[in-house]
Formats: C-alpha cells, sequence, structure tokens
C-alpha cells in the first residue's frame, strides 16, 4: 500500500521560513535589534507549548530588559476551578462548551497592560493570553501546537492550562482541552493570527520552525481552492485489531491499532512545505481563518466555522467488539451540553472477515425497562449481558453501509475494519455496555447508562432497521465510466449525503454546494483533477481521506494505476 502518513501541501512563494534553535533564534534576533530601544516583544502560547523550551532555547537568548510570563498574572488554578466547575461537571467525559474567553481569567489585565507601557528598555511576554497584556507590541510572535501532540504530552505529564495536575487521569485532561482551555484559545487565535509577525511551530522539542505571519496565512488561503489532506495519527484501543498497522505500514507500537484519525479537522493537522522547511499548524487554523472558502457559504450558515463532517477508521480485526453504545439526540446534546447538532454517523466495511458484524438497533418487542435492567445489572458486574437477547447482529461484508442516527444503540463488532462517517461532535459516544473489559490503563472504561437508555429509540428494531439503516443503496447515474450510488445518510434523520462512485474510467464530481470529504475505499492510486486547470493533478491512494473546498465546484477523479484500474470513492457533503 501507499498510503501517505505525511501528506504536505508545497507552498512554492514565499518570503521566510527556518528551522533549528540558532536559525530561529538568528531570524527574530535581527526583527528584534531592528527596534527601537523602547518596544514589546510577545510570544502568544496555545495551552500545552513547553514554556521551559521556549524559555531556554529562544528567549533568554535576546538579552530582554524585561521578561514577564502571562501566566503569572492569571487566576489561581484554585479561582478558575471555581468559576467553570459547573461547565466542567463531574463526570470524566463530558462537559459544557465553555463561553469564557481567556481575558477572563486575568483580573488585573488594564493594570499590568499600563505597568507594561511604563517598563524602560525592551520588554518580552510571554505565555498563554500574553498579546492582552500589550495589543498594539511591536513584534508579535504566535506559538503553536497541533491538538494530537497536545493528548500525548497529557499522557506524558503535561497538565491543563493553570493547573497542577500531571498525574490526573488523562482522560480527564482531554476533557478539560476539548470544554475549556482550547476553546478560549481558539477565540484567541482568531484575532492574533492575522496580526502575527510570525507563528512558531513547536511541536518537536529543541526543534522550533519558524514561518512569517504573512506566508502561513498565504498557505492557509492556498486551500481553499484545492484538494487536500489533514495530517492522520493513530491509537491503540483495548478493542483495535491489526489490520491498519499491516496495510498502512505503521511503526510497530507493541500493541494494536484501533483508531485512525483521518479526516477529523478538529483535531487532525496540516503540513505546509516552504521550501526545505516543513511546518505543522492545527488544521483548525483553516477554519479560523478561512470557514467560508473551505465550507461555503451554506454549511457555514448553518455550522459557523465548525468543520461538520468527519472521517475515521475503526480497526478490530484479531480485536475485540466496540463498546455498545448511543448518540446523544439533537435536543439531548443541546441542552445537555451546549452543542448546536450531535452525531449523526455510518459505518462502511472496509475490510472484513468470515465473522464481521455490525450490531444495529434492538430486537422486536423489547421493553426498555428489562433492557435497562439488564444493563444496570451488567454495569454492575452481576452478570454479563444477553447481547443477544436483546440487541441485533447482523453480518457484516467488504461493501456494505450501515447508517446509524443519533439515538440508535449500535456496536462495531470484532474482525472488521470500518470507514466512520459521522458528524463532528465525536466525543459524545454513551457507553452502555463494554464486555466486561477496562481501558489500555487498566480502569474501568466509563460507562454512561443512564444517559444513553434517555436517548435510545426503541422502535428502531429489527424490521425498522432493515429496512432503513441496512445498505440502502439507490441508483443516481450510470454509463460506461462511472457507476453513481447513493449510499446514506438516513434520508430525514442526517444531515450528510454520501454518494459511492465505482469508477472504471473518469468520475465527474460536484461539491454540491458544500465541503466535500472523500475516501478512496477501493483501487490503488488515482488523481483529483480541476476541470479548468485552478489546481495541479492531486494524488490519492487506498484508504486515503481527503478534502475537497466548495469553490472548487466540478472535478474528476480517475485511475492512474496500471494494477488495478477501477477505483470506489465515498463522497460525503452536507445536504
Amino acid at each position: 500500500m501507499n498510503y501517505d502518513l505525511e501528506p504536505e501541501t508545497d507552498i512554492e512563494n514565499f518570503k521566510m521560513a527556518v528551522q533549528g534553535v540558532s536559525n530561529v533564534t538568528n531570524m527574530l534576533s535581527e526583527k528584534i535589534n531592528s527596534l527601537d530601544s523602547e518596544s514589546t516583544i510577545i510570544f502568544e502560547c496555545y495551552p500545552g507549548v513547553d514554556y521551559d523550551d521556549l524559555r531556554h532555547n529562544i528567549i533568554d537568548n535576546f538579552n530582554a530588559d524585561n521578561v514577564i510570563f502571562a501566566d503569572d498574572f492569571a487566576m489561581s488554578s484554585k479561582l478558575v476551578n471555581e468559576t467553570i466547575h459547573q461547565q466542567m461537571t463531574d463526570d470524566r467525559v463530558f462537559g459544557i462548551m465553555t463561553h469564557y474567553t481567556l481575558s477572563d481569567f486575568y483580573p488585573q489585565l488594564d493594570l499590568i497592560k499600563s505597568d507594561i507601557k511604563k517598563k524602560k528598555g525592551k520588554t518580552i511576554v510571554y505565555g498563554t493570553g500574553a498579546s492582552l497584556f500589550a495589543p498594539n507590541a511591536e513584534i508579535t510572535v504566535y506559538c503553536d501546537l497541533a491538538r494530537w501532540e497536545i493528548q500525548l504530552r497529557y499522557r506524558s505529564g503535561l497538565s491543563n492550562w493553570q493547573q497542577d495536575n500531571a498525574d490526573e487521569d488523562p482522560l480527564r485532561k482531554f476533557k478539560r482541552g476539548y470544554f475549556f482551555d482550547w476553546r478560549m484559545a481558539d477565540r484567541l487565535k482568531k484575532d492574533i493570527l492575522p496580526k502575527a509577525d510570525f507563528v512558531l511551530d513547536t511541536n518537536k522539542k529543541n526543534e522550533p520552525k519558524l514561518v512569517s505571519g504573512t506566508d502561513l496565512l498565504a498557505a492557509l488561503q492556498v486551500l481553499q481552492y484545492q484538494p487536500y489532506r489533514t495530517v492522520p495519527y493513530f491509537d491503540a484501543s483495548v478493542w483495535g485489531g491489526q489490520w491498519m498497522k499491516n496495510h498502512y505500514k505503521l511503526p510497530e507500537n507493541g500493541s494494536n491499532y484501533g483508531w485512525a484519525f483521518d479526516g477529523v479537522p478538529e483535531e487532525n493537522s496540516l503540513y505546509f512545505r516552504f521550501g526545505k522547511v516543513r511546518i505543522e499548524v492545527p488544521a483548525m487554523d483553516l477554519m479560523l481563518m478561512n470557514p467560508i472558502g473551505i465550507l461555503g457559504e451554506k454549511v457555514f450558515s448553518r455550522f459557523g466555522a465548525e468543520f461538520p463532517i468527519r472521517f475515521d477508521y475503526l480497526d478490530t480485526v484479531k480485536g475485540g467488539n466496540l463498546s455498545l453504545q448511543v448518540h446523544p439526540l439533537t435536543e439531548y446534546i443541546k441542552q445537555h451540553y451546549g452543542m448546536n447538532y450531535t452525531q449523526d454517523e455510518s459505518y462502511y466495511i472496509l475490510a472484513s472477515t468470515s465473522n464481521s458484524s455490525v450490531y444495529l438497533g434492538t430486537k422486536k418487542d423489547i421493553d426498555k425497562e428489562n433492557l435497562g435492567k439488564a444493563l444496570s445489572r451488567a454495569a454492575e458486574g452481576k452478570e454479563r449481558f444477553p447481547d443477544e437477547k436483546f440487541i441485533n447482529n447482523f453480518p457484516a461484508k467488504k461493501g456494505d453501509h450501515f447508517l446509524i442516527p443519533a439515538g440508535t444503540i449500535h456496536c462495531g463488532g470484532a474482525g472488521t475494519v470500518v470507514l466512520e462517517i459521522s458528524a463532528t461532535p465525536y466525543i459524545f459516544t454513551f457507553k452502555m455496555w463494554d464486555w466486561d473489559r477496562v481501558g489500555l490503563d487498566g480502569k474501568p472504561r466509563p460507562i454512561h447508562l443512564e444517559e444513553g437508555l434517555d436517548n435510545i429509540q426503541m422502535r428502531r428494531d429489527t424490521d425498522w432497521v432493515e429496512q432503513n439503516l441496512i445498505n440502502q443503496f439507490s441508483l443516481m447515474s450510470q454509463n460506461e465510466d462511472e457507476t453513481v450510488e447513493r449510499t446514506g445518510l438516513h434520508p430525514t434523520l442526517e444531515f450528510i449525503e454520501t454518494l459511492r462512485h465505482t469508477i472504471n474510467g473518469v468520475g465527474q464530481f460536484n461539491t454540491h454546494g458544500s465541503v466535500n470529504m472523500l475516501n478512496m475505499v477501493d483501487g490503488n492510486e488515482a488523481v483529483v483533477e480541476s476541470l479548468n486547470n485552478n489546481f495541479k493533478p492531486f494524488t490519492i491512494h487506498f484508504g486515503e481521506t481527503f478534502i475537497v473546498p466548495e469553490a472548487v465546484g466540478q472535478y474528476t477523479i480517475r485511475s492512474t494505476s496500471s494494477i488495478v484500474k477501477k477505483i470506489t470513492v465515498i463522497q460525503a457533503f452536507v445536504k
């Protein structure tokens, strides 16, 4: 397989990009030394940036007259926690999206700003919220960090912003980042990034990379008009399998890979190639800077600066069943968690074995009270949950498509590789039973039985599921080059449309007034091409997820493999 683990976008015209401590320091020193003797330099940091690394490798080299650490002036950890307790909740996984901004947690901001203006000589302010202290600084450097790297740092002992929780459960640290840290930081980033003189890539310790702010903004603009991929990442799971490890040449991790996050713009990053320098930035930067150009006006007016579609892989080959789960209904997720839409999804079967299956919907004439009692006894460890009595288990084969609107109880079975196509709020999964397992951390995996029972739709029983949710293919068009089938998702319950293009020659595509997310689910290699040469031919391989911005309009995909001519592509967009 030629699956590209490190997709990048080459930027041809740029002014400045350097890498390495000495080169970054020299470039910034040149700019700082050219300033007047009375000047201020800001290093605004995304939560999770290694402050010690930044201070030791870069800031201390400038011999500034004053160095101020912004975080020293934030509310105490105790006060922060008291302020946001209701939003953070006591739950291990779920919180409520914060409405706060970083400035809310700097109670003496005006006083500090006034004090900085009075300081003599050159002043450097660094930390999360540093730009609030000197909004008219002579130089602003934005220190960025990918969310997957932040998660890895959580596992290695990183504390959340203004917390001393290095040893806390990583799930709780991720929850705090998801609902609080990242939301505040993104609100500030949206204002600061367009004004930044430089962007510092801090993803690798002792390997800083620097690009001019105008160059990064221009690179983000480029992606409005051409296909692109986000950088995938892979993670182990208690139920994980071996298929991706073998097919995508993943590094040996002594375990499995259950997840492939390939097509999750909120957590994936982007690689930009500036000559010899490769800069990594969160893919969310694109949403913060150019949402309409990527999403299109129709989608933006409905979802705002959020990418509403996500693709990921679930690999259970030589692994186990996923948890039995349900996703919240729209009104429930809005009322309880402050989200405007929920996780409707589907399972497209990318690879299967003789025992592949999908658990979907309840069996006929099941009483909800009895179901709840059986699940409660299982959750308490009193007995195994008799899934065969309550839950349908349908055989699954490569090319099948199972639709899973919110409120439908479901579970991916062992021996299967699923391309999960869903709406973006992926964190809201109510596990109802987990096959008597503990997590990789040795702790019981979170069960949210009460929430799950509140949302499960009991009328989605065997007959209803078979008639509405399994292989709902309908022919859209057919010629000698291409067959196009509508594959879902549910016509009234889900906002994502999916089309399956089986291509023998050249496939014809249209963005349908929405951003497109696609994956080549069959074939070897293909090329995406513009009808009017607006972008260079874009090569894709089996299993790769890629994005086509709404502005592209019409485009084609054709096989370039001499071995396998026929290809199949799944296309998803907002109806």
